[in-house]
């Protein structure tokens, strides 16, 4: 049977707290490729399946406003005018803040505690907001709920970076950001089935129709996070469910691709290396782009189809199917675009389906092909959130750590893991990927116009556009005929950068290096190639 053989070379790293048994030689570690195959496998069973159920219901939280305002929240907050936009929008400004500092944060504590502490934050602030009684204490929850709701993306996609291979993480990443798209389904579901729920409660406290939304999803949401702690592992050596020679398998295999000192605090250069690095930049820019329209979909599409002619429930019920075909699109292209090792392609031939759906709602007054556009503003839309995200990571935006195992031999596998656990760049770059794309929402964007001029065109939905709401049609076309042109961008700078380095071009970076020094380069390493 043919093995491969994988070799750790980091001498010059210095380990804390070693023990004695550790040679000063390295320690060739080998391993088949079936028995990678089985330990891959054994981490998407426990690993991907918690992270999608943690977003799905993120994702539920956030957008559960907009399926509370087609069943009576409007009326009963007086949100008239430009009051719900505001409650949209006060989530955002506060959610792009805390994202970086909150991966720092995950860094030191770890991803098995702290990402189930921001979902059960996140689930309280929905219970409360079943008792809000105006609109500005709606405000105040909607602030909250973007405080501990911010690093929740950001920090679930971080940690799912230490566990796979970059040909790995795009499907899945895919697998949990479709956790939006099934929110979306579930979210109607779930709305029309609490909004029938009789009004209960005692004196004052009692709850009916919208506000059974906001209560029961934030309760279960809370419930899920509490136990969710108990199933995630904070790093492969620290997999339950693997064996000693598993763990080591699960770690050492990442180091071919990848290193990073382990022992650096987040530093300036970090942040700046994460800043300047092109390819990330293009990737950034197309996710602000992706969100502008996923977002606005999540927000306001029971509302848009509410002013197609629909009924509240039958609103409701009718964003179910293209969520659920979004969903069931963006894992098969994440699945197809990790086998055939493309990102840009996927990315702008999605964007493209998006931008004809977008031209056919802001264009035709047939009810049904306006219904078949939401599919393709769907479908077209989901896939670029994790294609871009992912895209970045695989920029060689992060780098597992370099390990270093004891034993006196190859068939010893046990291991001592010592320093940090995340790459410092990864910390700042994932923040700040998922970050910018948030200054812009379908994040801001979806629910301000560019024309602050005018009052009131400020939002991009508003009640005076209704039913064809040409203006938010228009700034979601635009985003996605520039997602297209940004992918198709970043596969010429992938192609570029590949040939320049296979001829030699930026060999001149590690002339006069020492080896720490090389490593230090990351995506500047002349060895290291993009994928387009």
């Amino acid at each position: 049977m043919e093995k491969s053989h994988y070799t750790s070379k980091f001498d010059h790293f210095h380990p804390v707290e070693l023990s004695s048994e550790v040679p000063s030689s390295d320690v060739e570690v080998a391993w088949t490729e079936e028995e990678e195959t089985a330990v891959r496998r054994k981490i998407d069973y426990h690993v991907v399946p918690v992270v999608t159920l943690l977003y799905l219901l993120c994702f539920i939280d956030r957008a559960n406003i907009g399926n509370a305002r087609v069943v009576g929240m409007g009326k009963d907050l007086r949100l008239v005018g430009y009051k719900f936009n505001w409650a949209l929008t006060v989530f955002y400004i506060i959610y792009i803040f805390v994202e970086v500092p909150s991966n720092i944060v995950l860094k030191r504590i770890g991803a098995r505690l702290w990402i189930p502490f921001l979902v059960f934050g996140f689930g309280a602030i929905s219970i409360g907001t079943a008792f809000v009684k105006n609109f500005d204490s709606l405000m105040v929850v909607r602030a909250f709920l973007g405080l501990v709701e911010g690093g929740t993306m950001p920090g679930i996609s971080f940690f799912l970076s230490t566990f796979y291979k970059r040909e790995e993480l795009l499907f899945r990443i895919g697998m949990f950001v479709s956790g939006s798209s099934m929110a979306g389904a579930f979210g109607g579901l779930l709305a029309t089935g609490l909004s029938k729920i009789p009004q209960w409660g005692v004196g004052s406290a009692t709850l009916h129709t919208w506000q059974n939304i906001f209560f029961f999803e934030g309760l279960l949401t809370m419930v899920v996070a509490l136990f969710a702690p108990l199933f995630m592992p904070d790093r492969p050596e620290t997999c339950k469910f693997l064996t000693d020679r598993e763990r080591m398998i699960a770690a050492e295999r990442l180091v071919r691709e990848h290193k990073a000192n382990p022992h650096e605090n987040v530093k300036a250069k970090h942040v700046k290396m994460a800043i300047f690095n092109i390819q990330n930049t293009i990737c950034a820019l197309g996710f602000i782009c992706v969100n502008v329209s996923v977002q606005s979909i999540s927000l306001f599409m029971p509302t848009i189809l509410k002013d197609m002619g629909y009924s509240p429930i039958q609103s409701q019920l009718h964003s179910v199917p293209p969520y659920i075909t979004a969903c069931a699109v963006s894992i098969l292209i994440a699945w197809i675009s990790d086998r055939t090792r493309r990102r840009g392609i996927y990315l702008a031939g999605f964007a493209m389906l998006a931008v004809v759906g977008f031209v056919i709602l802001r264009n035709s007054n047939n009810l049904h092909a306006k219904y078949m556009a939401v599919f393709f503003v769907a479908i077209g839309a989901f896939p670029g959130g994790p294609g871009y995200l992912s895209w970045a990571l695989n920029s060689k935006i992060f780098f597992p750590c370099p390990r270093r195992w004891s034993g006196e031999d190859a068939n010893d596998y046990r291991f001592r893991w010592s320093g940090s656990t995340f790459c410092n760049e990864c910390v700042c770059c994932i923040g700040r990927h998922v970050g910018c794309s948030s200054c812009d929402v379908g994040t801001i964007r979806s629910t301000l116009s560019p024309s602050i001029a005018n009052h009131d065109r400020r939002w991009t939905y508003v009640d005076k556009d209704k039913p064809k709401y040409s203006t938010g049609h228009t700034i979601n076309l635009s985003a996605q005929i520039t997602c297209a042109g940004l992918a198709i961008l970043g596969i010429f700078y992938c192609l570029y950068e590949n040939k320049a380095r296979s001829s030699g071009k930026r060999d001149h970076r590690t002339r006069g290096l020492t080896e720490a020094e090389i490593v230090d380069l990351g995506y500047k390493d002349p060895t290291f190639r993009y994928i387009s």
